[in-house]
């Protein structure tokens, strides 16, 4: 059973982070779209604000594979708490890429209408970034004093 709870943690981990990515980067990525409609020239702008969300599914992968890395009887010895940890960091994962594709949104909708907004909606979506980082940070916390 612990191994069961272990190897769907890391799972959810993985899974729940990506799915945020992919939200973010999507709610981003049509914002963009109509961007482009209006102000062509700006696409690299909305094309880095599109990308920043991507990173909460990196996070993800990264806990996982590190977890990984540890073996089947760390995992299995560990298995609630790796269920708990993971579920989290996904779960902040999640969140925090689909939250920061909506920053980044609305600072691509600033920009197609000419103002200049880039690197502060890069700062505010550092924000919810913080979070992702954090539960990253704390799931190998986790894994080194296992």
């Amino acid at each position: 059973m612990n191994a069961i709870l272990g190897y769907l943690g890391m799972g959810l981990m993985l899974a729940l982070a990506g799915i945020g990515s992919s939200f973010g980067t999507t709610i981003a990525g049509n914002a963009a779209e109509g961007g482009l409609k209006k102000n062509p020239d700006k696409a690299s702008g909305y094309m880095i604000l599109s990308a920043l969300p991507a990173t909460q599914g990196i996070y993800g992968f990264v806990g996982f594979f590190m977890w990984l890395l540890q073996g089947n009887e760390w995992i299995t010895e560990h298995g609630a708490v790796c269920f708990g940890i993971g579920l989290s960091v996904g779960l902040v994962c999640m969140l925090s890429g689909i939250r920061q594709g909506q920053v980044c949104a609305n600072g691509i909708v600033g920009l197609s209408q000419g103002h200049d907004v880039q690197t502060k909606t890069m700062i505010y979506a550092a924000l919810p970034e913080l979070y992702a980082i954090l539960g990253l940070v704390g799931a190998i916390m986790a894994m080194l004093m296992l």
